[in-house]
């Protein structure tokens, strides 16, 4: 039996408390999908700055009435040390989603990227201390990485970070690391790398770059890429990410505890493969993307060129076993973003 069923199974026997923060964003809301049908108490904490509405929505539309009941939602702000407060009151477990995320974002807004993401963050470790929650995971990011030229990237070997965005990431490991080791209180930081997958917004400016094609490959837009396209990313499908914070949440292992882990594939999809993947899937949908060709423009300052993760660390300290490569992946996701797309119509 993998680990991640194992784990699964005891949750449903011996239900827990848990907090997430950015609920109603991508993640978050997969996080509670899944807390949800295991039968967990679960509070949300969100400001619907990024998060939406509709997520929660869809949520309880999969897990129906019965379980929807075990959700409770605290509309506040991380940056607000009172509503953490607030939000941990009882909780075993704080998965720590929130965060104003974007490279360019952050480029643009150096400010908001450190006072949402270092002082939020900040905020709910000390939260967390206050009212006694046992272990905090949070969300960290392949951007620490920076200039590093290794691949694939293995966690003890970081480089410069290359936006406030990485340097926030990166700050938040410190405090992290801090927190463990003077407080009573454990934390696991999950780096994910190129997260993909349904309630992904493919709309605004700030838009992850699957989600962005899907729309613009749909409504025959142009699309763009940053350089040459030969640019490479470790794209990981969200139940892996959900997989990889339920066993960060659980695990007894001492060893696994207070560290850092890569959350991906090991795996590595240029811009240009991901163009013919996807366009190939849309295809079914929508005959307008027969032939059509990207359109090249100069590469984004602050972006890595390459991104691979080793993921040796998360299976053999968590019991990590991704279930989903970017082909799966792309199939599982394709339905969801094909039906969001005709209700836009």
């Amino acid at each position: 039996m993998l680990q991640y069923d194992k784990i699964r199974n005891e949750l449903h026997e011996e239900p827990k408390r848990w907090l997430v923060t950015g609920v109603a964003g991508f993640i978050g809301s997969h996080l509670l999908e899944e807390l949800l049908r295991l039968d967990q108490q679960v509070v949300g904490l969100d400001n619907f700055s990024t998060g939406k509405r509709e997520n929660l929505d869809d949520v309880r539309a999969i897990v129906g009435e019965q379980r929807w009941r075990r959700f409770s939602l605290i509309e506040g702000d991380i940056r607000h040390l009172g509503t953490c407060r607030k939000a941990c009151n009882g909780a075993e477990v704080v998965l720590h989603q929130a965060a104003l995320g974007s490279v360019p974002r952050s480029i643009e807004d150096p400010l908001g990227c450190n006072e949402n993401n270092v002082r939020g963050s900040i905020n709910v470790l000390q939260a967390a201390c206050d009212k006694r929650v046992k272990r905090v995971v949070y969300a960290a990011s392949s951007a620490v990485y920076g200039d590093h030229p290794g691949l694939p990237k293995v966690e003890d070997a970081i480089g410069r970070p290359l936006s406030p965005y990485a340097v926030s990431k990166q700050v938040n490991e410190l405090y992290a690391y801090v927190f463990s080791l003077l407080y009573d209180i454990e934390t696991i930081g999950l780096r994910y790398f190129n997260v993909f997958g349904p309630r992904q917004d493919p709309d605004g400016a700030y838009a992850a770059v699957i989600p962005r094609w899907i729309s613009a490959m749909s409504k025959g837009e142009t699309v763009f890429i940053n350089g040459t396209g030969e640019t490479s990313r470790d794209f990981c499908y969200v139940t892996n990410a959900v997989q990889a914070n339920l066993l960060a949440a659980t695990t007894t292992c001492r060893q696994a505890v207070n560290q850092v882990y890569n959350v991906a594939l090991n795996n590595s999809t240029t811009l240009n493969e991901l163009f013919y993947k996807l366009q190939e899937r849309i295809l079914p949908y929508f005959d307008h993307v027969r032939g059509t060709k990207p359109i090249y423009r100069d590469f984004r300052p602050g972006d890595v060129l390459h991104s691979q993760a080793d993921i040796n660390k998360a299976e053999q300290l968590l019991g990590y076993a991704p279930t989903h490569t970017i082909d799966k992946g792309l199939d599982a996701a394709m339905g969801w973003y094909m039906a969001k797309r005709q209700t836009e119509h």
